[in-house]
């Protein structure tokens, strides 16, 4: 018999799963991380074949999406391993879609290996085609290392798209470039508005901020802007530039809130499920994983019982010029 799907106190049906291999990243972005990092111990982290029975039951549950995400996912030992070994779901057909997250650092070495694993689409996340600026911004990062990376996954047929978080100050006057070095690329692009997560010591999240309503403003400047109707049950929303033709996304948490729609849930690298993004309410997956190795029913009656907890909403909030919803998590941690 087939398991009754996922479905929550919202009428909202759960078919998306973004799950977070590791919270640890070779890079620590500004918005993201704070410089000095404690990163959590290897015990309390999922193993590769516990993810692969999380998953899997999950899909069993009716997700027809899984997005792998960290921190930076590829860095994870053995992660390749675990990418194989989810293909099979989408062999089955029982999942429709394996993408990844990630800041493109590893891409050059394992785009290939992607591929093979049924992936066919990834959203890279870069803000600045700047190699001082990318500098600053990820304290750590190459930028000619992540533009090979791009190279790499356009080469082995991935469908690459651009996430940009929008920083007011940083890459405001940048807008024109990236957009066209992704039209030229074929590479959709999505600006986020900075979202308040997270400790990242001495960053003023409110002198990052700069809203989307500003960002499609600035687009009207440049090109012609046509609404799209398309959704895809995810945050963003669509418009197409006329004169390249191609899709620009905005994801808006802190002007517009998106939850009506969403069909998604996150679980961390050490087993907790976030039921909302921009809401403390979690719930534990990894004990029943544990406390019952060879029997996946404790570990369903643990996802369906947070299921039954999701929120209709979140409320992040920088209005009132003050953090309002900040959460106490980092992005890494929750996986974006």
């Amino acid at each position: 018999m087939t398991p009754a799907p996922l479905i929550d106190p919202f009428a909202r049906a759960i078919t998306y799963l973004r799950v977070s291999v590791t919270d640890r990243c070779d890079f620590r972005c500004v918005y993201c991380m704070s410089e000095n990092m404690t990163f959590l111990p290897k015990k309390e982290l999922l193993t590769l074949e516990e993810l692969d029975r999380l998953c899997s039951t999950f899909i069993r549950l009716g997700v027809k999406k899984l997005r792998i995400t960290g921190g930076e996912p590829l860095v994870r030992r053995g992660i390749m391993t675990f990418f194989g070994a989810m293909g099979r779901h989408l062999d089955s057909g029982a999942l429709d879609e394996l993408t990844v997250t990630t800041n493109g650092s590893q891409l050059e070495k394992y785009a290939d290996d992607l591929f093979a694993a049924g992936v066919r689409r990834i959203n890279l996340s870069l803000d600045t085609l700047d190699d001082d600026k990318f500098a600053a911004i990820t304290r750590w990062g190459r930028l000619p290392q992540v533009l090979r990376g791009v190279d790499a996954a356009q080469r082995a047929g991935l469908r690459v798209k651009i996430n940009a978080v929008a920083l007011k100050g940083f890459n405001e006057e940048e807008l024109p470039r990236i957009t066209q070095w992704c039209a030229e690329r074929g590479m959709d692009l999505t600006w986020i508005e900075v979202m308040p997560m997270g400790d990242i010591g001495n960053e003023n999240r409110l002198g990052q901020y700069w809203s989307l309503r500003d960002v499609r403003r600035a687009y009207e400047d440049h090109y012609t802007v046509t609404d799209l109707a398309e959704r895809t049950g995810g945050p963003a929303r669509y418009v197409r530039l006329e004169e390249t033709g191609q899709k620009i996304g905005f994801i808006t948490p802190l002007s517009h809130n998106f939850c009506e729609s969403c069909n998604r849930v996150r679980v961390t690298c050490t087993g907790e499920i976030f039921m909302c993004l921009g809401q403390e309410d979690r719930a534990d997956l990894r004990a029943p994983l544990r406390a019952h190795p060879t029997d996946d029913a404790p570990l369903e009656q643990a996802i369906r019982a947070a299921i039954g907890l999701k929120p209709k909403g979140h409320d992040f909030d920088y209005s009132r010029q003050r953090l309002d919803g900040q959460m106490t998590r980092h992005m890494s941690h929750t996986g974006g």
